[in-house]
């Protein structure tokens, strides 16, 4: 565990367009600061739910509106700092067995959003195992843009809850802010869905 295994060569803002190239109606949960900033940046949409201070919240908001919804495939991106302070979330996540949620930990295995301290990821814990020892039936390590393309394929499909480790640069990309009103967020994602606003 004292390997120093930080991040990988993969640019966040890219893997985070191409995860949602063509996206339709899939609802997007985004992590606490940079994946809100990369998901922003590749384009607003109704069915972007972004969290703010709800710092290890992501997976278990992505669970819930995957049990609500099950007819719509749901995308968690999130960070490896975001999921490690959520590490129970995985266990409750495999239990439950969403078949149409997707969580994309973007990992640079560093602390972003706190001045870029190394993580337990960059130590070389790897998330996408510690999900398949929770019982996800699919998880994979992505280093290279084709697998991140397979990815991509995967979200739509119902082969239960599916988690990938995506080793980015540790770097942080210029914030693109998304709304910052959470009532609004709120009503507009419930709006997207059906449902009056609240």
């Amino acid at each position: 565990m004292g390997e120093v295994n930080a991040g990988g060569a993969l640019d966040r803002r890219e893997v985070v367009k191409r995860l949602l190239d063509g996206r339709k109606d899939l609802l997007v949960v985004t992590g606490l600061g940079s994946p809100s900033y990369d998901v922003m940046a590749a384009g607003d949409h109704d069915n972007n739910y972004y969290l703010w201070a709800a710092m290890g919240s992501a997976a278990m908001v992505g669970l819930g509106l995957a049990k609500s919804q099950p007819g719509k495939s749901v995308l968690v991106v999130t960070g490896d700092g975001e999921m490690l302070m959520g590490l129970g979330a995985l266990a409750t996540i495999a239990v439950q067995a969403p078949s149409n949620l997707t969580v994309a930990v973007l990992d640079n295995g560093h602390f972003g959003e706190t001045g870029m301290q190394l993580s337990h990821a960059g130590r070389g814990l790897s998330l996408d195992q510690v999900a398949r020892s929770c019982g996800f039936p699919w998880t994979a390590e992505i280093r290279e843009m084709a697998q991140v393309e397979d990815l991509r394929a995967r979200i739509g499909s119902r082969e239960g809850p599916k988690l990938a480790t995506i080793k980015i640069r540790a770097e942080n990309a210029p914030r693109v802010l998304p709304p910052r009103d959470g009532v609004h967020v709120k009503n507009r994602f419930r709006m997207a869905l059906g449902h009056a606003p609240i």
